[in-house]
């Protein structure tokens, strides 16, 4: 949600610089426009309150002591105390002292330790293929507008709003179908629009055309906005922010691909056009080998990334005239992790008080043997 969040705003951005530029009226005053509110991602840097470092990369790096103090600051600002244990956080607090030894060392990793990995460096370089996709081929599109409108402002607004309504798109279907699916589906919607503009354009009418290249432009955009959020879930935590610059690198090359055409006025747009629908037909089958990221939980370290695999293509089901011997059916575990945590901090804080909050009395009881080894009589047993 909040990926799909972040893409409406940048939505709302492409919306507003046709109005900037209506009021700045030079390049220049637009381009300080523009690069001037940036500076204030500085503060991001400088002040570690307003945006502090991510707990669960700190965590996966072994950080375990700057884990804490945001874990504690997160539940300051939120209003919850720490020191009671039933809350969550004292709870986690008390889990992460068990799991992680005092004197642990902190493991940072880079981008170049990919060229080690077999499963991660696959999934990134399909990623950035298919964000490359995505990017490079909205100008083939984007081209065909220019018949119904030579103004400039009809393609643009049409590109943006249907980069709106990608967003939109993905927003109701990729937690229902699953991201690898909604992928799959973008890439071929992408390649076959741009197919049939390459090989029929002037044999189609010239609203069949108009609705390929809405389609078109419609999937290649929510093939670049799906292949950024799937690369954010399927990388690891101790390198997802080297492998998404990465991908969106890949994403930077295509857009200089479209600009460069429009500089040399749409010279050699048939090549880019072919090699560009090759590509989408090529990420289907690249697609393929990515895996599934829906409903699971996100991988941490190089080891999780690796243990990442594509779901088989075709499922098996039983087949009822050859059912199994034996049926195993799982119970059902009344273990509660939360329960548990919290009776173990309750109990810790039991035993390290000094004082009790109460006292346990014992009543006295009279021995069964005197001290000459007869037995008491009944009388002084009764009194």
């Amino acid at each position: 949600m909040v990926s799909m969040v972040s893409g409406f705003f940048a939505v709302f951005a492409e919306l507003l610089l046709p109005g900037l530029a209506v009021l700045c009226r030079d390049w220049p005053v637009l381009q300080a426009v523009a690069t001037l509110p940036l500076l204030l991602l500085l503060s991001y840097w400088c002040c570690a309150s307003v945006f502090p470092e991510s707990p669960r990369w700190l965590i996966a790096t072994s950080q375990i002591s700057q884990a804490k103090k945001c874990l504690q600051s997160f539940s300051a600002r939120n209003g919850m105390c720490v020191s009671d244990e039933l809350y969550p956080a004292e709870t986690l607090l008390s889990e992460i002292d068990e799991v992680f030894p005092e004197d642990i060392q902190p493991e940072y990793h880079h981008v170049v330790e990919l060229r080690h990995t077999r499963v991660i460096w696959k999934n990134c370089l399909i990623l950035g293929f298919t964000l490359f996709i995505g990017t490079g081929i909205q100008y083939c599109f984007t081209r065909n507008l220019h018949i119904y409108s030579p103004h400039f402002y009809f393609s643009y607004f049409l590109r943006v709003l249907t980069g709106a309504l990608a967003c939109v798109f993905l927003c109701v279907s990729v937690d229902r179908f699953g991201r690898r699916g909604m992928l799959l589906l973008a890439a071929i919607v992408t390649g076959l629009s741009s197919l049939l503009l390459l090989a029929l354009t002037q044999y189609l009418h010239g609203g069949l055309v108009l609705v390929l290249s809405v389609v078109g432009l419609l999937s290649s955009q929510a093939l670049a906005m799906l292949s950024v959020f799937f690369g954010s879930e399927v990388m690891p935590t101790v390198v997802r922010g080297g492998t998404l610059g990465l991908i969106m690198a890949a994403g930077c090359v295509g857009m200089a691909a479209s600009s460069l055409m429009e500089l040399q006025n749409n010279g050699g747009y048939f090549l880019h056009h072919v090699i560009f629908a090759s590509f989408a037909v090529l990420s289907v089958l690249c697609i393929m080998l990515l895996p599934e990221t829906k409903h699971k939980p996100l991988p941490d370290s190089l080891k999780d990334g690796e243990r990442q695999r594509r779901p088989p293509l075709f499922l098996s089901h039983i087949s009822q005239d050859n059912p199994p011997l034996l049926r195993m059916q799982p119970q059902s575990s009344e273990y509660n992790r939360d329960s548990y945590s919290r009776l173990v901090t309750a109990t810790k804080k039991m035993l390290t008080k000094d004082a009790l909050p109460y006292k346990i009395s014992i009543s006295p009881q009279a021995p069964l043997l005197s001290s000459n080894g007869t037995v008491p009589d009944a009388n002084e047993d009764s009194s």
